[in-house]
């Protein structure tokens, strides 16, 4: 089982789509089908808000042909490019009445719902390519709301548009406001941004194969994870050492989000290691380079700083990037 999973970020998701960019391209050579997409190459994609988008946009089929993937690498990465600046614009009066996302959301999700509109449309999760998993929390019924094609593929109660999940995964706690998006049962679910308990899913993805037809064991799995440049902002004693609750908050959850994105990495080495196959198991950690650290951060120069600090990943990953081509259009059912 080939398994993809892509970290939260906010706008930082430019990056882990730059070097999926690369990875397209080099399963179009080795293939020798400029057709194919990253969708054709994995059999379960997992992500954790703009993970998760990004995730919902790799596996949307084609509207002449079903089965194919609608949408290339770059046209995902796209999103970000092309409308990052409009979906983190804030008006002067956002900005004077949320007191800079101290007391309301800090962004309109107009832009960004707009936006996931444009892509997705009225498709429903049940009609995504893979089968995959997006993380979301349910504030109400406290506790995590893993959204599943293959769950929704069993009936209406599990089915959500995929617009919805787009937008329920990256309701990021002070920066968009919680989202409420409705089953197909119209049941209502009150629900924000994954990344506050799995910004790096690739433990829920590896728990999810294990319940996939077949069960496979690591040994039978190749993994590719993708960070968005976490552990990059560094915290200072002589300035923390006297921090109370206003200082703490943003720290706080920069430093929650990249500690667990690190402690599921440790995890997962250590699953393959234990089984022998450390190189079924690839983790890459994109550098900022000249990029901002922050997660909203969508000025015109710093989404090229971001797309540059992305390419540069892949340049400097090629012969990985080449490895993990081979290895996965050897695993492919065609190859079998």
């Amino acid at each position: 089982m080939r398994i993809l999973s892509l970290d939260g970020g906010g706008i930082r998701g430019i990056m882990p789509g730059q070097v999926l960019v690369a990875l397209e391209e080099k399963l179009q050579k080795l293939s020798k089908n400029k057709d194919a997409r990253i969708a054709d190459y994995f059999d379960l994609i997992a992500g954790t808000s703009t993970g998760g988008i990004l995730t919902c946009i790799y596996l949307c089929p084609s509207e002449e042909d079903a089965t194919k993937a609608r949408y290339s690498a770059a046209n995902a990465v796209d999103l970000y490019l092309e409308n990052g600046d409009e979906i983190f614009d804030v008006t002067a009066w956002q900005k004077i009445s949320s007191g800079a996302g101290v007391f309301d959301e800090k962004y309109s999700a107009k832009e960004l719902e707009e936006s996931l509109n444009d892509y997705l449309g009225e498709l429903k999760l049940s009609n995504l390519l893979k089968p995959c998993l997006v993380t979301s929390y349910d504030i109400r019924r406290r506790k995590a709301h893993f959204f599943k094609q293959h769950k929704a593929k069993t009936g209406d109660a599990f089915d959500f548009y995929v617009k919805d999940v787009a937008r329920a995964t990256s309701a990021a706690p002070t920066y968009f406001e919680a989202a409420k998006v409705k089953s197909m049962t119209s049941v209502p679910y009150p629900l924000v941004d994954g990344g506050v308990f799995a910004n790096n899913p690739t433990l829920c993805a590896y728990a999810e194969a294990r319940n996939l037809p077949g069960a496979p064991k690591a040994k039978d799995m190749f993994i590719l994870s993708l960070g968005t440049g976490s552990s990059i902002k560094p915290y200072y004693y002589k300035e923390a050492k006297d921090w109370g609750l206003a200082q703490w908050v943003k720290p706080i959850i920069d430093i929650m989000m990249s500690g667990v994105s690190e402690t599921v990495d440790f995890q997962l080495k250590q699953i393959f290691d234990a089984v022998g196959k450390p190189k079924q198991y690839v983790r890459i950690e994109p550098e900022l380079y000249n990029a901002s650290p922050e997660m909203d951060d969508a000025s015109i120069k710093n989404l090229e700083a971001l797309r540059i600090a992305g390419q540069k990943c892949a340049d400097d990953n090629d012969q990985l990037l080449n490895d993990v081509a081979k290895k996965l259009i050897a695993m492919s059912p065609a190859q079998a």
